[in-house]
């Protein structure tokens, strides 16, 4: 009997260890609830880029510079740069899932196939490096120049678009111009990735008692919630990495006398000339964007690789 329940202990782990969603469903769950999050949440960060640059205060709060910039710009310009943003959140969530989950197959036991907490950070704070350097910084500096660009008529903006302003910042900046503020970016996206994958496993566990592989499928507002759990650390602890990227990006080298030297040089001057508080300038925001876009990407994405853990656990016991 000893011999049956153990061999039935190692089958269940074998088969515990073969039931991995593979990380190509990973990557195809993010970028589709990545197009979902940058379709509901673009005006949000609209706000939080205008209110990161406001250096003289023409913006109240929240509420007054989303009504100021409908009231001189029009509506649609709460979705200036939606273009880079979506095909940004899209190609992020792609490579965020899918090299998460490459990541912590290297750190899963050999014998159980189970991670570690320790393996769950360092995977995910390896993706948010690799997130921030491929596709994050470049794609942000082109759509913080665009949002930052006020006024009515097209034809007086100096960037048309997001293909243009890309081609404007190569010209007059180089091609290192697309990685201005990348330090920071690595900073605030390897953090944010560590905390939110560990987080979501830990809320999915305690919450709703959801384990990787058991083929059950979490409801999508079950998701909606620990998603957002999950998603309301990281700007907290990276806000200042975050208001620093901005600066940092929104400044043209064009001209040859830039503000900001770096990373920690700007930390020091905005400390110095704005105070302390002002290093999380943009903070409620981002908390309003951030978990909520956190919701909403996890609710599709749980959706997309619940059911295929559900067919192919189906397929497995056949």
């Amino acid at each position: 009997m000893q011999d049956e329940g153990a061999n039935n202990g190692t089958h269940q782990e074998r088969t515990t260890k073969t039931k991995s969603v593979p990380p190509y469903m990973k990557a195809v769950s993010g970028s589709i609830g990545g197009i979902m999050e940058a379709c509901c949440l673009q005006p949000i960060d609209v706000i939080k880029t205008r209110l990161q640059l406001d250096r003289t205060g023409t913006y109240k709060g929240i509420l007054h510079c989303g009504s100021t910039v409908t009231r001189t710009e029009g509506v649609r310009a709460l979705w200036k740069g939606l273009t880079p943003f979506a095909t940004h959140l899209t190609l992020k969530y792609t490579l965020r899932m899918g090299s998460n989950a490459i990541l912590q197959s290297a750190f899963k036991d050999s014998a159980t196939g189970k991670i570690s907490n320790r393996g769950r950070v360092i995977s995910g704070f390896g993706a948010g490096v690799l997130e921030a350097l491929i596709i994050v910084t470049p794609f942000e500096v082109v759509k913080i120049r665009l949002q930052q660009q006020r006024g009515l008529s097209p034809e007086l903006l100096k960037y048309k678009g997001p293909i243009h302003c890309a081609r404007m910042i190569i010209r007059e900046e180089g091609v290192l111009g697309l990685w201005a503020g990348a330090a920071p970016t690595v900073m605030r996206n390897g953090t944010n990735q560590a905390a939110m994958f560990t987080a979501k496993n830990a809320f999915d566990g305690f919450l709703w008692k959801k384990q990787e592989g058991d083929g059950k499928i979490l409801q999508p507002w079950q998701s909606m919630v620990s998603g957002f759990l999950a998603g309301t650390v990281g700007p907290v602890c990276t806000g200042p990495f975050d208001v620093v990227k901005t600066r940092l990006m929104a400044q043209s080298r064009s001209g040859g006398d830039i503000k900001y030297k770096g990373m920690v040089h700007a930390i020091k001057t905005i400390f110095a000339e704005e105070g302390l508080v002002a290093l999380w300038k943009g903070l409620l925001p981002r908390l309003m964007r951030i978990p909520p876009g956190q919701a909403i990407m996890w609710a599709v994405a749980d959706q997309v690789t619940g059911l295929y853990e559900k067919r192919y656990l189906q397929s497995a016991h056949l």
